[in-house]
């Protein structure tokens, strides 16, 4: 294969005829292909499906002289916590253990910070003239969702191989207006970016203006390895209190990816202080979140080392269906010299950088024939990608055998698009 920059107009115009009439048959087949989000198959839902099954007698929903099924325990059950803390490297009773997700988590800090500040602020964000907020990215669409709900400035940060580019970051926590951070750091949304040890020691180290800076670090993809064993990773709490900053950090993560995303268990994990402060505010909207449910993933998943176990079992589901997109990337498209990519070896998402000022077109061929995927620009803030290049794909859903057929249209719309980009 010729590189397209380096073919003539005419080899360029009979590529385009002879991709484009692959397209058309494709379009012919009526197909309705999903790679939008990062959910999980069917096969890694059924393969749970006896975890709903788990409390049956009413002695069973009894824990620690707990009754599950009735009101009390806003912060949790002190088994999930000790679950999640396992999991996590952290302590017990740093552990806010909440409701299905995590987002409503993240969401609902923020929240507080707006109603009635965090325990270090001199007055409620709402009262504050301007907040603003740092977005790695590319990074998760919702997180900056969240944030632009408020209101708030969102200041885009740029991703590098190590982590968010952090002479950028320490320079623009120097305003006293910039209230905080989002952070996947482990297999990030979507380029599956593993923070470098030197990253995470300045995040941990930094020294805002803002008082009340929140490093919200969202652990989604902790356990999340679909390739080779597991990876080890820093306890940020303990990091921020060694540098003084141990109310600086609020950590999140969740079960949507080990068991049921509609039907899971989110967690916070923060200071001692910060949690003494926020539980009686969350205790004035709700009495508790659905201890059954937490008591249900305490028995069934029982340990790190049994949830690692489980996670190995969902890695051999999942590792066919990313390898059918990275080969096929590395097939039809890397010859070209018209994308990009990296080879994550975990998390759930495939980031792919188009030929600037294409991707929009692309993702729009790809509609026409039938594959849905996450909209362009949706992993920047505001879904502006500046460069319209970024595209996010998630191999996870779809079996396999509609995976390469997803994927193989999807490479005829980028060299549609590439090729229209340098004119036919």
């Amino acid at each position: 294969m010729i590189k397209y920059t380096d073919m003539t107009a005419q080899q360029r115009k009979a590529e385009y005829s002879a991709v484009l009439a692959d397209y058309e048959k494709q379009k012919a087949l009526g197909l309705k292909l999903n790679m939008a989000r990062g959910k999980p198959g069917k096969e890694q839902l059924d393969m749970v499906t006896d975890l709903c099954n788990i409390l049956v007698k009413p002695e069973d929903f009894i824990c620690d002289g707990i009754d599950s099924r009735n009101y009390g325990n806003v912060d949790g059950l002190p088994a999930a916590k000790e679950l999640f803390a396992d999991i996590l490297g952290c302590k017990p009773e740093q552990c806010f253990v909440g409701g299905n997700a995590s987002l409503q988590l993240m969401y609902d800090v923020i929240a507080k910070a707006y109603t009635n500040g965090l325990l270090h602020s001199d007055k409620p964000w709402s009262k504050l003239e301007k907040v603003k907020w740092l977005c790695p990215a590319p990074g998760y669409d919702r997180h900056f969702k969240v944030t632009a709900s408020f209101g708030m400035e969102l200041i885009t940060v740029p991703m590098t191989a190590y982590g968010p580019d952090m002479d950028m970051v320490e320079a623009l926590i120097k305003d006293p207006a910039v209230k905080g951070m989002w952070n996947v750091p482990k297999y990030s949304n979507p380029e599956g970016v593993v923070y470098s040890d030197e990253t995470i020691r300045r995040i941990a180290s930094m020294k805002p203006a803002a008082p009340d800076f929140m490093l919200m670090w969202d652990n989604a993809y902790c356990i999340h390895e679909f390739e080779g064993a597991f990876v080890p990773f820093a306890d940020i709490l303990s990091l921020c209190a060694e540098n003084g900053n141990a109310d600086m950090v609020y950590e999140f993560a969740s079960t949507s990816k080990v068991t049921f995303p509609g039907a899971g268990v989110g967690v916070m994990a923060t200071s001692e202080k910060n949690l003494a402060y926020l539980v009686p505010l969350i205790n004035i909207q709700t009495i508790g979140f659905d201890k059954i449910n937490q008591l249900r993933h305490v028995k069934y998943l029982q340990n790190k080392e049994h949830t690692l176990a489980l996670m190995r079992r969902h890695a051999a589901i999942l590792r066919p269906k990313f390898h059918a997109v990275l080969d096929a990337l590395d097939r039809e498209i890397a010859p070209l010299g018209i994308g990009s990519w990296r080879r994550p070896v975990g998390g759930y998402f495939v980031s792919y950088d188009a030929m600037p000022g294409t991707a929009k077109r692309a993702l729009a061929l790809c509609k026409e024939a039938g594959v849905t995927m996450t909209g362009a620009g949706a992993t920047f803030p505001y879904g502006v990608d500046p460069r319209d290049s970024n595209i996010r794909i998630a191999p996870t859903l779809p079996p396999v055998e509609e995976l390469e057929q997803a994927i193989a249209i999807f490479c005829n719309c980028v060299k549609l698009a590439a090729l229209e980009k340098l004119g036919v």
